[in-house]
């Protein structure tokens, strides 16, 4: 894919959506730290169910702390992986309140370095709390990156190398979020709905999928 299809796509997806948003519930760095720790392998949907109760009793890294493990499963227990989710929840909440003053890092490094935090998780909360222009390669961003012929690799550190590499530079501080609603809602893994895609003039996957009836 040349560098003009690819900036057609992303000028018409920001036509859509100038200012796209997470769809996790959050109010506080920490707390978008914690959904996106719980959304491993999990819906958005049943993140937020579940953290809107917990975030009533805890929402701080003090007091994540002190619920512990054990008192974080009642509230976590519909999401899969619940009990080593809660761990790393408890076990990083500790962390930020002992060597981070109780606030989230803004550094990769520092990141990565807490329980449950990798790459991707570090890339939503540099951009979405931070508004660093990271681009977090998650499974809908991958099929996307591929299906589309944006950014194709092999592997999703692969496909983010290359979207960091190509999204321009105006488009990359919401790229992320426009590649994963896209994927979520349009260019879905069973079947793309290429009939009411706003950017299928460019997409390079063949054969269109078309309407159906």
């Amino acid at each position: 894919m040349n560098a003009d299809k690819r900036a057609r796509i992303f000028a018409t997806l920001r036509a859509a959506n100038p200012h796209p948003q997470s769809e996790l519930e959050f109010s506080s760095p920490f707390e978008l730290l914690v959904a996106v720790v719980l959304s491993a392998q999990a819906t958005d949907k049943s993140v937020n169910l579940a953290t809107r109760e917990l975030f009533k009793v805890a929402k701080t890294p003090a007091a994540i702390a002190a619920l512990g493990a054990e008192g974080l499963i009642p509230y976590i227990r519909a999401i899969g992986l619940y009990r080593a989710k809660a761990k790393n929840v408890a076990r990083l909440a500790q962390l930020i309140a002992e060597r981070h003053g109780g606030e989230v890092p803004r550094a990769r490094a520092a990141l990565e370095q807490l329980p449950g935090v990798g790459r991707k998780t570090a890339n939503v909360v540099l951009n979405v709390a931070f508004g660093e222009p990271t681009i977090a390669v998650d499974t809908h961003i991958f099929r996307v990156a591929n299906r589309t012929g944006i950014a194709p690799g092999k592997n999703v550190d692969e496909v983010e190398r290359k979207l960091e590499k190509f999204v321009p530079g105006e488009f990359r501080r919401h790229a992320h979020h426009w590649l994963i609603l896209h994927g979520r809602y349009v260019c879905k893994a069973r079947k793309p709905e290429c009939w009411r895609c706003a950017i299928a003039r460019w997409c390079e996957f063949r054969p269109k999928t078309p309407a159906p009836g």
